[in-house]
């Protein structure tokens, strides 16, 4: 007799630059979400969906904002929302620990954890770079007298170590179910929105300071010509003093984010791209329902 099919929706949540996006893209085998080493990268809720014929199960996973105090910044609030949300939406919570580094945030989705009841499996991420293994004992001991979780596996998000072990205790908490996608189906996020990402991803790892948290990119022409893709893309910021950083001097800013973003969007869409980027100041949009609606942050 075979096992039953199963299939549910998984929240991964977690403090921010716990791991969660490079997790997922491990998991999938495919980059649908950005990674860099500043926190807070991703802002959207971010699906992904991995499916196998051994044990019988498809997983439709959430990547989701880090969990952290929004204070009054819009975009900070819209983006705790979301993560909340894919919590209160899911079958099961995937809370992602970072084991070298925990702070107030860590704290922050515990309390939503325990206030959003979800059958819960905890990832302690990081494993790779830990200098002993027995001192993950401690924070093994900790989140299971706090949290009660069903399982908690040790894992490396970067290498891939314990994530088979880490989806075997995910399926085992899900409903039996069909697929919810077809069995191909790795997102549901158009090309054009992953490269507007990958832009910003750019713009993440290349500038510091306020700049990458003060950065939205809309997407103004997305077209396919035969073996070229075409894109033009706005890179929006709050300031003029931000606009002239992502330009550089005698454009050479703007170039290496534009070189950087061009390498990983050819990698997606398998053919060649011609990237056009353009700098605006769009004052304060981070604080503004109309901007964050127009952005894509609300609604």
């Amino acid at each position: 007799m075979s096992a039953p099919h199963k299939a549910g929706f998984v929240a991964i949540v977690g403090a921010p630059n716990a791991g969660k996006s490079t997790l997922l893209n491990h998991i999938l085998g495919e980059k649908v979400a950005i990674v860099t080493a500043k926190p807070q990268t991703t802002r959207h809720r971010i699906l992904g969906v991995h499916t196998q014929s051994e044990p019988p199960a498809q997983l439709v996973f959430w990547d989701t904002p880090g969990l952290h105090r929004p204070g009054k910044v819009l975009l900070n609030q819209e983006m705790m929302n979301r993560a909340l949300s894919a919590l209160t939406d899911s079958d099961v919570a995937l809370w992602v620990v970072d084991s070298l580094k925990r702070g107030a945030e860590h704290q922050t989705a515990l309390e939503a954890l325990l206030q959003n009841r979800r059958p819960l499996v905890v990832a302690v991420n990081k494993t790779d770079a830990a200098s002993d293994k027995g001192q993950l004992l401690p924070l093994i001991q900790e989140i299971q007298t706090q949290a009660e979780p069903a399982a908690i596996v040790p894992v490396s998000a970067r290498t891939g170590d314990g994530v088979p072990a880490l989806l075997a205790e995910i399926i085992r908490l899900l409903p039996e179910n069909p697929p919810f996608y077809p069995e191909d189906t790795l997102t549901d996020q158009p090309e054009r929105d992953i490269a507007a990402e990958m832009v910003r991803e750019a713009v993440f790892k290349l500038t510091s300071q306020e700049v990458p948290y003060s950065t939205a990119v809309t997407i103004d022409e997305f077209k396919v010509e035969g073996a070229l893709v075409r894109i033009a893309a706005t890179i929006h910021v709050e300031k003029d003093s931000q606009k002239r950083i992502v330009i550089g001097a005698k454009g050479a800013m703007l170039k290496k984010i534009g070189q950087t973003a061009r390498i990983n969007i050819e990698r997606m869409v398998g053919s060649k791209v011609f990237l056009q980027l353009f700098v605006r100041t769009t004052t304060d949009w981070t604080k503004k329902h109309s901007t964050l609606l127009e952005f894509g942050y609300q609604g």
